[in-house]
């Protein structure tokens, strides 16, 4: 059972608390927060949503959820490194890179609920670039740890003060590679990404976003509403192709931003491809490939007089970029609509020019259509072999009316 005792009290003295349940996703299991007491989905960016510890243990306790998480904010000191796939949960046995983290680190340390990993939680700030390589992630904020109280026989017991060691952490094992000293090893293995072509940051590219034209569709998805959409894969699809074009097609920026949002879940790190690509990595390379343009910003050595645009100006601009973007996208769609019915009405003419040259193979129909006089003619005498061979031809043109 959790108690107070076996969380450091820098975690249980905020109200930053969810629960979460375990869920299927696509086939893959994921872990869905939920409001402490209340079962409702939960977030990681709106603080409605959370608790206090207290009431997050107790709904655990009442069999209502499957575990708690502490929800990281850009207001507290708290940073988290996450640690996956690096532990045998039978034997024990942990791989070395993991091992030279946490004794670095030497912080509050605990082993993940599938027995697999480790979370590190530590006080400091996550250095700027990217936030993940490979097995190893770092989070300070818009993003919540599931917290199992397991801790690592040796390390503290507190989260500790370590910005100097993450500083070390990040650049040896998680900076970009033009960032890293040449006297520090990759240990993890390299990913090449895109470089930026705009020079929004986090913040302002949200805001940007959420201001275009599409802003409220943004703003759904960024939430973590997939409503309007056949699967929660196309609901990824739509949004990265929109962080595809404020970023620039960065995608470092991409991937973090996107963890950021109401529509992360752990099949965005599992590897689905055989080249080793993960989903997301797949996901944010083909989103680029659909984006056929992208958001450029005016350089930053202009000042507002040095352009004839003004600040009106620039977000009409980027609204009108935005929507033709999105309108282009939705003009693909139309037209992969159309072709596929197009595809159907030319298997309906085979269809039934294969019945045209069915009955008229058959010696019941003529080569030519009957004349008027010929069809009268034959209702008059009543000739039933005559009249049977007109009511035929007469349902063939039928046929073909459909």
């Amino acid at each position: 059972m959790l108690t107070q005792e076996l969380i450091p009290e820098e975690l249980v003295d905020r109200p930053q608390w969810v629960c979460w349940r375990r869920a299927e996703r696509d086939g893959k299991p994921t872990k869905i927060p939920v409001v402490p007491g209340v079962g409702s989905f939960a977030s990681s960016t709106d603080p409605e949503t959370w608790g206090d510890f207290e009431t997050a243990v107790e709904y655990l306790e009442r069999g209502r959820a499957d575990g708690i998480g502490f929800v990281f904010t850009e207001a507290d000191p708290i940073v988290g490194v996450d640690l996956d796939d690096c532990r045998d949960p039978d034997t024990g046995d942990v791989d070395d890179d993991a091992k030279d983290i946490i004794t670095r680190l030497n912080s509050y340390t605990e082993i993940s609920p599938s027995g697999t990993g480790y979370h590190v939680l530590i006080q400091g700030s996550l250095p700027e670039g990217r936030n993940r390589r490979g097995k190893i992630e770092c989070y300070d904020k818009a993003r919540f740890f599931t917290v199992t109280g397991d801790r690592v026989t040796g390390t503290p017991t507190a989260v500790s003060q370590r910005q100097d060691a993450l500083e070390v952490i990040h650049r040896e094992y998680i900076a970009d590679e033009k960032t890293q000293s040449t006297d520090s090893p990759t240990r993890v293995t390299e990913r090449e990404v895109s470089s930026s072509n705009t020079s929004l940051d986090d913040d302002t590219l949200i805001e940007k976003a959420k201001n275009a034209s599409n802003g409220a569709k943004f703003d759904r998805l960024w939430n973590g509403s997939t409503s309007g959409y056949d699967s929660n894969s196309e609901a990824d699809m739509a949004l990265c192709c929109m962080l595809a074009f404020w970023s620039g097609g960065d995608t470092a920026q991409m991937d973090q931003l996107f963890r950021q949002s109401g529509l992360i879940r752990e099949k965005w790190d599992e590897v689905h491809y055989a080249d080793g690509s993960t989903y997301g990595e797949k996901t944010i390379e083909r989103a680029i490939e659909r984006t056929s343009e992208f958001y450029e910003p005016r350089s930053t050595g202009e000042s507002e007089t040095d352009t004839p645009t003004s600040d009106s100006d620039d977000v009409d601009n980027t609204r009108s970029r935005a929507y033709l973007v999105e309108k282009n996208r939705l003009l693909r769609e139309r037209v992969n609509t159309l072709e596929a019915t197009l595809d159907k009405r030319d298997e309906r003419i085979e269809e039934l020019e294969a019945e045209v040259e069915r009955l008229t193979g058959s010696d019941v129909l003529d080569d030519k259509e009957p004349d008027v006089d010929d069809v009268n003619h034959l209702g008059a005498t009543g000739d039933e072999g005559d009249s049977e061979a007109t009511s035929l031809w007469g349902r063939t043109k039928r046929l073909f009316g459909e």
